[in-house]
């Protein structure tokens, strides 16, 4: 039997690709069961690794700040496959009512674009990227949380509409992909409130819904990738280190 120190030696360190989601806490919590993140995670098993990068109550003007924490110029092969990046439920928040979290319409599309730049710099191209605008809010949904919280209601679906427009511009502009949440769930005046758990985060339904519209975004920039090691019924019997100890590609 081969030793262990003699597997190390022969095959090279196997690159995982990597898919990243950065967002707030409609990514953060997409891992939860039933998730879309989880469903993705799933669906590319032994492909791609699935990274969750979300942080809950975050909005671009700290998202900026954090994302060269989180990607950094490095090897290129181990650059992420596809990037999402999904903000605008917090940055759209009323000013009046939630000033910690609010950003100005003008500095979230430069925050977005900003990101967009700073991921080419790292050589990430555009054609990697996905930007998702929010989904929309339910109002009385959402108020019910607020009240509870002991605030007025402090986020309207209208200016969220202003928000996801300009998502979808800076996407125009800078030639990304974009998933348009906010028109897709009121296509049709579709029953959106129940893409919905409080109003404003996702339900189960929700995060089908998101999965099943994402998925064919990623699926383009997956697509070309091997399913890494082989079919256990293809390992060579006699000297599995024959199969095991390749490039992976199978």
């Amino acid at each position: 039997m081969m030793a262990l120190s003699e597997a190390v030696a022969c095959g090279g360190y196997l690159l995982w690709p990597r898919v990243l989601l950065f967002g707030d806490s409609i990514t953060q919590f997409s891992f939860q069961q039933g998730g879309w993140g989880a469903s993705l995670a799933d669906k590319l098993v032994r492909k791609c690794d699935v990274l969750n990068r979300g942080f809950s109550g975050y909005n671009t003007r700290w998202a900026k700040i954090i994302l060269p924490r989180l990607i950094q110029k490095g090897n290129s092969l181990d650059n992420p496959v596809a990037v999402t990046i999904f903000f605008g439920a917090n940055d759209s928040a009323l000013k009046d009512e939630n000033p910690k979290q609010h950003i100005p319409l003008e500095e979230y599309t430069a925050n977005l674009k900003s990101m967009v730049q700073y991921l080419k710099s790292v050589d990430i191209p555009e054609d990697r990227v996905i930007l998702i605008t929010p989904p929309p809010l339910c109002e009385t949904a959402w108020e019910k949380e607020c009240l509870v919280q002991g605030c007025k209601l402090n986020r309207l679906n209208l200016v969220v509409g202003e928000y996801a427009s300009a998502c979808l511009r800076v996407a125009q502009d800078c030639g990304t992909d974009v998933l348009d949440l906010w028109s897709l769930m009121q296509k049709d005046s579709q029953d959106f409130p129940s893409y919905l758990s409080d109003g404003l985060h996702l339900s189960p339904k929700g995060n089908e819904f998101v999965f099943s519209h994402l998925w064919p975004l990623i699926e383009k920039k997956v697509s070309s990738l091997p399913l890494l090691l082989p079919y256990w019924r293809d390992v060579a019997e006699a000297k599995p280190e024959l199969s095991l100890l390749g490039d992976g590609d199978h």
